[in-house]
């Protein structure tokens, strides 16, 4: 065995064919220890060609970028906002209300039955027709509320419709008037009423009253 040889082939310093052996280095760098450093243009010296994972702008081999972490560029206002918005609500049930059971109507009083009827299936307490009705035409009243009656087969009118209303403001504690029709309504008194939010009723010949605009729709929705 020549000097300088080992016993075992392939351990650094053994001897090439042909000629002495060259060391092999046990540094990094070597095929003992994996690639060394890397080159400026990203390879590696005495392999192949191995780019660093991650280049100076952060993208990944291969030119696709590397996503963010979730949350890992959240400010800390995001990520503990000053309000928390409340979950969404159900909507507010409406009253629970019976079956409202109308008056057939055939005369006059038998309209005015058929209203007063209607406005008690509606939440109001103690309605009351006067005995005598008044020249101002009120025909039922209620804590809180005057209505009024108008079982003509002419639509109702401007003056009716505003004297209703004066009569409600002039009563202590009013808090709603309401017109009931037998035969609707002209589109004056129509339009006052949406301005003065008077709700407006029209009864047919069941005795159901049906609203006439929107205040009436409200009314019929949430009650007294």
């Amino acid at each position: 065995m020549h000097p300088g040889t080992s016993g075992l082939s392939g351990a650094p310093g053994a001897e090439a064919p042909g000629g002495p052996a060259r060391p092999r280095a046990f540094g990094p760098g070597s095929e003992w220890f994996g690639p060394g450093p890397a080159a400026p243009d990203g390879s590696t010296p005495g392999g192949p060609d191995r780019r660093i994972p991650g280049g100076p702008d952060g993208s990944a081999p291969g030119g696709r970028d590397v996503p963010p972490r979730a949350g890992a560029h959240r400010t800390f206002a995001e990520r503990y906002p000053a309000h928390i918005p409340l979950p969404p609500t159900a909507p507010r049930p409406g009253p629970v209300r019976g079956t409202f059971r109308p008056v057939t109507i055939r005369t006059a009083r038998d309209a005015v039955a058929a209203a007063a009827g209607y406005l008690r299936w509606l939440g109001f307490r103690d309605v009351v027709q006067p005995e005598d009705r008044p020249a101002s035409g009120v025909d039922l009243r209620a804590p809180g509320l005057v209505a009024q009656v108008d079982p003509s087969t002419r639509p109702a009118g401007l003056r009716a419709v505003e004297c209703l209303w004066l009569n409600g403001l002039s009563t202590p504690d009013t808090s709603v008037s309401v017109f009931f029709s037998l035969a609707g309504y002209t589109p004056e008194a129509r339009k006052r009423a949406a301005e003065i939010g008077l709700p407006l009723f029209v009864l047919d010949l069941t005795g159901t009253p049906q609203p006439a605009n929107h205040a009436a729709d409200e009314l019929a929705a949430d009650g007294a």
